[in-house]
């Protein structure tokens, strides 16, 4: 079993409330950062015409986010012990895979499970003045509502201590980040 990685925090939280954003601010500031896997996934999925889209072929789209979620953690995990950023992460999978009803089978959940972050994750909270949709979100502001009380549900039962980031310029919220870091 992997051991936590105590420089990897995560990230969080619904869809549109400025994880990427917050992500982006703080590699300026020289931290390092791990993209989202998600919307590399669905781009790839609209260029090739795939359908493991979360709007069609939603249990495809899981597994492929859930590998490609331990495959990003993998990339890093040895590297060294500088402070790395998560858009997100494998417990996000875990939870759409719930979300869905998709039963993620048991060898890969088990792996899964095993590659822990810092106990200490971020959640961002649904933000209506910025949630907006595109080609990659199509979720209505309700699923952004209840995908934010699953997520931080998933997270606080899988073990981890969820802090939700307070709505705001992203200068204060990475001074937030910080601070409890």
């Amino acid at each position: 079993m992997n051991k936590r990685k105590n420089n990897f925090y995560v990230i969080t939280g619904g869809p549109g409330v400025g994880k990427t954003t917050l992500i982006d601010a703080l590699k300026s500031k020289g931290y390092s950062t791990v993209a989202e896997d998600a919307r590399s996934i669905i781009k790839q999925q609209i260029l090739r015409k795939g359908d493991a889209l979360p709007w069609k072929n939603k249990d495809l789209y899981a597994l492929l986010l859930l590998n490609a979620s331990i495959k990003s953690y993998h990339a890093i995990s040895n590297k060294n012990d500088n402070i790395y950023f998560f858009d997100r992460g494998i417990v996000d999978t875990i939870c759409y895979a719930e979300m869905i009803n998709f039963k993620i089978p048991t060898e890969t959940l088990q792996n899964a499970k095993t590659h822990k972050y810092n106990s200490t994750v971020f959640i961002l909270p649904p933000w209506a003045q910025i949630y907006t949709t595109d080609d990659e979100r199509k979720q209505s502001w309700e699923e952004a509502l209840y995908t934010f009380e699953i997520m931080k549900k998933t997270y606080f039962d899988n073990g981890y201590n969820v802090i939700e980031v307070p709505i705001g310029a992203v200068d204060l919220r990475v001074d937030f980040i910080l601070k409890h870091i």
